[in-house]
């Protein structure tokens, strides 16, 4: 159990059945009256967000996570196929648990969260940078660089990504996992 003044951003709680992660806290003194805890929290399974409230000293159910590096090795029909690099385990995870998923190739560490308590997979995320190829985009047109233009460019897994004009097939640009945009390219 714990005290819901010790909730931090990261923190893993059990609610109503479910997991959720917290993802932003605040300490309310309001005038009168006794200091709270405004908490949002995320959900695992759904990803859906709540906030709540809680009076300082009230319990909660935590829960003990670990996070795990994977190395990606296939997909095997819906399930990507990822193993332990301490054990050589292979675990299957469905891809709607990945975030990033659609910049991750075979070979790409992931970091697993997994329930200490019963050794379930939760969620796994990609590193928040990755470096790949680009396949496929148009010729930029020359001068035409006064404006931050953007461009469509396919990269090496298939994914599309907006880069400036003067990327070219067969460059490796560096992509923001989280939401897919363009970081910079490699030298």
């Amino acid at each position: 159990m714990i005290n819901s003044q010790d909730i931090k951003i990261g923190s893993c709680v059990r609610l109503d059945g479910k997991l959720y992660f917290c993802i932003d806290f605040q300490h309310v003194k309001p005038g009168k009256g006794n200091t709270i805890m405004r908490v949002k929290l995320k959900c695992v399974t759904d990803g859906r967000v709540l906030e709540r409230r809680f009076d300082i000293g009230e319990k909660l159910e935590d829960v003990r996570v670990e996070r795990r590096e994977h190395q990606y090795l296939y997909k095997e029909g819906e399930d990507l196929i990822f193993m332990n690099n301490e054990t050589f385990e292979q675990i299957p995870l469905n891809p709607e648990l990945v975030t990033g998923v659609e910049y991750m190739k075979e070979g790409d560490t992931v970091e697993l969260v997994v329930d200490a308590s019963n050794e379930n997979v939760l969620f796994g995320e990609m590193p928040i940078k990755t470096k790949l190829k680009v396949t496929y985009t148009e010729p930029g047109i020359k001068g035409d660089t006064a404006t931050n233009t953007l461009k469509p460019a396919t990269v090496e897994t298939g994914a599309e990504v907006r880069v400036p004009l003067f990327i070219e097939e067969g460059a490796i640009i560096e992509i923001d996992t989280r939401d897919g945009s363009y970081l910079g390219r490699e030298r």
